[in-house]
């Protein structure tokens, strides 16, 4: 296991227990998450060193990796998949004319398709063979494995998305400052991620399914995201809400929790339904508090 000994947003070295959660994908092993004493962020610490991480994506239960329908909740999520990809085109194609996209972390392709028939040079980065293979085959092109210095030229990118990718990266500082090199003075930094501070975090606890440990590392919320990539010299010019999110992260942790209690799982998918609705109600009212979101950073001219 890998200890981390300093806060990843603010480099601060003191934190406290936060939330035990148990991976109810794979392992059933039980991981610790902590909270800096310093800026609150939260992140799973110890966690699997990187060379182990693999195996904990190893389950045709992780459906971004996957094509698969089998399962309601499986099939629900490649309906709710279909939809998010145009709206994901529309955002990107008003935040800026046609260039050249870089979707880091692109597991089977769908999103980089999309972007390629509405007129965009598309690039992509995925770790995984499985899903890397998929998307090699539907884009007829070539898709990094890796992320190295020498990938792209510099400056080269309009645009560089990570959708729900940031929470996975082991190297975080490392990918994220190398991604930057590549992105164009006044490009756009989108990224997707979970948000803890959301109402279905609050119900489900640690039965939450967007804790999703040991595969997420970090758990981010408004006040850290904004902090870290300040610190690496973007500026944030808007937070958009996921609200499909809510409903697929409040029926997993339903089953989650079906599973502990040896519960029948008819009742829960009507009650994620409705906390999924509520939680999306909530965060008409207060934002920054969906339970996934977009935010939208711009690269400093220097």
């Amino acid at each position: 296991m890998e200890n981390l000994t300093q806060c990843p947003v603010c480099k601060e070295t003191n934190f406290s227990p936060f939330l035990d959660c148990k991976d109810y994908t794979v392992s059933r092993e039980t991981f610790t998450i902590v909270q800096c004493n310093s800026c609150e962020f939260k992140f799973t610490n110890p966690r699997p060193e990187p060379k182990h991480l693999g195996k904990y994506y190893e389950s045709t239960d992780y459906v971004s990796h996957s094509k698969s329908n089998k399962g309601f909740i499986n099939s629900l999520y490649h309906i709710a998949k279909h939809y998010s990809l145009l709206k994901k085109i529309q955002l990107i194609n008003r935040l800026c004319k046609k260039g050249k996209l870089l979707d880091y972390g692109c597991g089977t392709g769908d999103f980089l398709n999309t972007c390629k028939v509405s007129g965009w040079e598309v690039s992509g980065i995925e770790p995984n063979d499985l899903a890397r293979n998929t998307a090699k085959e539907l884009l007829k092109s070539g898709i990094n494995s890796e992320l190295s210095e020498n990938s792209f030229e510099k400056d080269s990118f309009n645009i560089i998305t990570l959708w729900h990718v940031l929470e996975h990266i082991s190297e975080l500082d490392k990918t994220v400052e190398t991604l930057l090199t590549f992105l164009k003075p006044n490009g756009i930094l989108l990224i997707a991620v979970p948000n803890c501070n959301s109402y279905d975090a609050q119900i489900y606890g640690k039965y939450w399914a967007a804790y999703d440990v040991p595969r997420h590392l970090y758990h981010f919320v408004p006040k850290t995201t904004e902090k870290y990539f300040k610190n690496k010299g973007l500026s944030l010019e808007k937070i958009l809400p996921m609200p499909l999110d809510s409903f697929y992260v409040s029926m997993l942790s339903e089953k989650y929790m079906a599973q502990e209690t040896e519960k029948s799982t008819g009742l829960c998918m009507i009650r994620a339904v409705w906390r999924g609705y509520i939680s999306n109600i909530k965060a008409i009212s207060k934002q920054g508090t969906s339970s996934s979101q977009v935010y939208i950073f711009k690269k400093g001219a220097f």
